[in-house]
C-alpha cells in the first residue's frame, strides 16, 4: 500500500508540473504569435516606406536630367538659328561648357547626317546605323522626343552610352532636325548605386511597360532575369507587396519614364522579423526556465529521496561490476526500500565474480578439448602417408617423413604453451609441407612469402596446418595438372594477417558454409572449423577464418588474429 501511494504521488507531482510549464507554454505561443503578427505588418509598412523614399530620390534625379537636357536643347535650337560661323563658336563654346554632351547633330528633311559638333571627333565616313536618329519617328512626333538610352555609333572606336532628344527646325533651312547626344553614364551610375537592403535596385521603364534602363541589363539580354514590366505598366504610382517582393512605381514629371523600385521582404521585413523571434524566444525560455525552476523546486523537495534511489539503480544496471551504493535517506519506507536494495547489490556482484571465474576456467577447457581435436586429426593423416610409402617400399623418405613429423610435435608441444612466435608457426608448417610432398611427389609445389617484422609476434600453435591440409586434401588432390599453394603473411593495422591460397578445384557457397559449420562428429573440414572456433575463443568474434573461393580456380583462406607480444598475450 505505501509503494502504491508513493507511485501515485510521483505521478500527480508530474502532472502537475506539466500542466504548469504547458499552461505558461501555450500563453507564451499565443503572445509571441499575435505579437510577432502586428511588428511584422508594421515591418512591411516601414519597408514600403523606405522603397518609397527612395525611389522618389531616384525620380527627382532623373526629372532633373531630363530637365537639364531640355535646357541644354533650347540653346542648341538658338545656335542652329544664327549664321554658319556663330553657330560653330556658340555649339563649340557649349560643348567646352557641357563635356557631358557628347555631340550635337543636324540632319536634313531626308534624314541625311549634315553636321556633327563634338569635342575632338569626327564621325565615321560610313555610318552603318545610326541609333541617335530615326526619320520616321522625327516625321511622326509633333515636337521635340527623346530616345531610351543607347550606344552612340556614329564614332569610330568611341561608343558612349547616350540619351538621344531630337528637336525640329523652322522651315527654311537645309537643315530640318537636330539631335542632342547626352551622356547617359551619371544617371545610370546613379542608378546602379542605388541599393535598397542589400539585393534592392531601381530601374527605369516607360508607361507601355518597355524598359528604359535596368542595372542588370546584361542579364535582361541574356534571358537570365525577368521583370514583370506589363504587370507593373498597369499599376498606378504607389507600393505595392507580395510574399516576396515589395514594388514602389513613381512617374518622373513632365516624362513619360516611371521609376520602378525592387526591394525583398526577406531583407527589410524577414530579418528583423527574424531578430525579433529570436529575442522572443529568448524572453520565452527565460519565462519557461523560470516555471520549470519552481517546479524542478517542488518536484525535488518531494520526490528527491525516490529519484535518488532509481538512479542508483540505473548505474547499477549500467555498470554492475564497480558500482558502490550508498544509502538514501529519507522517509522509513524509503530507507528500508534502500538497505533491501544495497543487500541485493552485494549478493549480485558476488555471484557475478563467481560466474566470471567460472566463464574462465571453460574458455580455458575448451581451448584444450580442441586442441585435442586436432593433434589426433593431424597425427593419423600423418601416419596414414608414412605408412602408405612404407608400403611402395621409400623407406628412405619415410625415414625423412619421421624425422619432419618428430620436429613437427616437437613445434606442437611447445612446453604447453597455446601461442608460439610466428616463426615456428611457420617452421611447423614447412615441416607439414615436406611431409606432404614425399607423399604427392612432384604433384605440387609451394612458396612462403613472410614479412620478416611478424616473425616475433605470437599466434595460435597448428593454426596453418589444418588449412594446407584440407587445401591439398579437397583443393590439389583431384586436380590434374600440378598444384600450388602460396603461403603469406603479412600485418594490417594492428592484425596480422595470414593467406593460404591454392589453385585447386575450388568450392561453392554452400561447400564452404558446410566446412565451417561441421561440427567434431564429422570428420571432413575439422580442423578448418575448430581453428576457427580457437581464434574466435581466444581473440574475439572479429578474428578468425574468411574463405573466399571459386571453382576450377582455387581458394584463399585468410586467418586473421591480433598483434600478440611476448609477455602480454595472457592478457588476451
Amino acid at each position: 500500500m505505501k509503494g502504491g501511494v508513493s507511485r501515485t504521488g510521483l505521478r500527480i507531482t508530474t502532472i502537475l508540473v506539466a500542466m504548469v510549464v504547458g499552461v505558461v507554454s501555450i500563453i507564451l505561443c499565443c503572445c509571441i504569435a499575435l505579437f510577432l503578427n502586428r511588428y511584422r505588418i508594421a515591418m512591411v509598412q516601414s519597408a514600403r516606406t523606405t522603397t518609397a523614399q527612395s525611389v522618389s530620390q531616384v525620380s527627382n534625379t532623373v526629372g532633373n536630367y531630363l530637365r537639364d537636357m531640355e535646357q541644354a536643347m533650347e540653346l542648341v535650337e538658338q545656335s542652329m538659328s544664327e549664321s554658319a560661323d556663330n553657330r560653330d563658336s556658340l555649339l563649340a563654346a557649349f560643348l567646352n561648357f557641357r563635356p557631358d554632351v557628347v555631340a550635337v547633330t543636324s540632319y536634313s528633311a531626308e534624314g541625311e547626317l549634315l553636321d556633327c559638333w563634338s569635342l575632338g571627333r569626327e564621325p565615321r565616313e560610313t555610318i552603318f546605323q545610326n541609333l541617335s536618329f530615326n526619320l520616321e519617328k522625327a516625321r511622326a512626333a509633333d515636337g521635340p522626343y527623346m530616345t531610351a538610352p543607347h550606344v552612340e555609333s556614329i564614332f569610330e572606336r568611341y561608343y558612349p552610352w547616350v540619351v538621344t532628344m531630337t528637336a525640329p527646325l523652322e522651315e527654311g533651312g537645309e537643315a530640318a532636325w537636330v539631335s542632342l547626344d547626352l551622356s547617359f553614364s551619371s544617371i545610370s551610375s546613379y542608378i546602379n548605386n542605388v541599393s535598397i537592403g542589400q539585393r534592392g535596385y531601381c530601374f527605369l521603364m516607360d508607361r507601355e511597360g518597355n524598359i528604359v534602363y535596368h542595372p542588370q541589363q546584361q542579364l535582361l539580354y541574356a534571358g537570365l532575369r525577368s521583370e514583370h514590366t506589363a504587370e507593373l505598366a498597369a499599376l498606378e504610382d504607389g507600393a505595392y507587396d507580395d510574399d516576396t517582393v515589395i514594388y514602389s512605381i513613381t512617374s518622373v514629371a513632365d516624362s513619360d519614364w516611371r521609376v520602378v523600385g525592387v526591394s525583398y521582404v526577406d531583407e527589410l521585413v524577414n530579418r528583423n522579423v527574424s531578430e525579433m523571434i529570436r529575442l522572443s524566444m529568448v524572453l520565452a525560455v527565460v519565462v519557461l526556465v523560470a516555471a520549470m525552476l519552481t517546479s524542478w523546486l517542488l518536484s525535488r523537495l518531494l520526490g528527491r529521496p525516490l529519484r535518488g534511489l532509481a538512479s542508483a539503480m540505473e548505474s547499477f544496471e549500467t555498470d554492475a561490476d564497480h558500482f558502490t551504493y550508498w544509502p538514501v535517506g529519507g522517509t522509513r519506507e524509503v530507507q528500508e526500500l534502500s538497505n533491501s536494495f544495497g543487500h541485493m547489490v552485494l549478493r549480485i556482484q558476488r555471484l557475478m565474480s563467481t560466474v566470471r571465474e567460472e566463464e574462465v576456467n571453460l574458455r580455458k577447457t575448451e581451448l584444450k578439448a580442441l586442441q585435442a581435436q586436432i593433434n589426433p586429426h593431424f597425427l593419423y593423416n600423418t601416419l596414414d602417408s608414412i605408412a602408405w610409402m612404407c608400403e611402395q617400399g621409400r623407406n628412405a623418405d619415410a625415414v625423412k617423413m619421421v624425422h619432419a613429423l618428430a620436429r613437427l610435435f616437437r613445434i606442437s608441444i611447445s612446453k604447453g604453451h597455446e601461442l608460439i612466435p610466428i616463426a615456428k608457426e611457420i617452421e611447423h608448417a614447412e615441416s607439414y609441407l615436406q611431409i606432404q610432398k614425399y607423399r604427392y611427389k612432384n604433384q605440387f609445389t609451394y612458396e612462403f612469402d613472410v614479412d620478416p617484422e611478424c616473425l616475433s609476434y605470437y599466434c595460435n600453435k597448428i593454426t596453418l596446418q589444418p588449412i594446407i591440409e584440407n587445401a591439398i586434401n579437397h583443393g590439389l588432390d583431384l586436380l590434374v595438372e600440378e598444384g600450388r599453394i602460396d603461403v603469406k603473411v603479412c600485418q594490417d593495422g594492428g592484425d596480422i594477417v595470414f593467406y593460404v591460397q591454392d589453385n585447386g578445384v575450388g568450392m561453392s557457397d554452400e561447400q564452404i558454409r558446410t566446412i565451417m559449420q561441421h561440427g567434431p562428429t564429422d570428420r571432413t573440414g575439422i580442423g578448418i572449423k575448430n581453428v576457427n572456433d580457437r581464434l574466435k575463443i581466444y581473440f574475439g568474434r572479429n578474428y578468425g577464418l574468411h574463405i573466399t573461393s571459386e571453382p576450377d580456380v582455387g581458394t584463399c583462406v585468410e586467418i586473421r588474429m591480433p598483434k600478440i607480444q611476448e609477455g602480454d598475450y595472457e592478457a588476451k
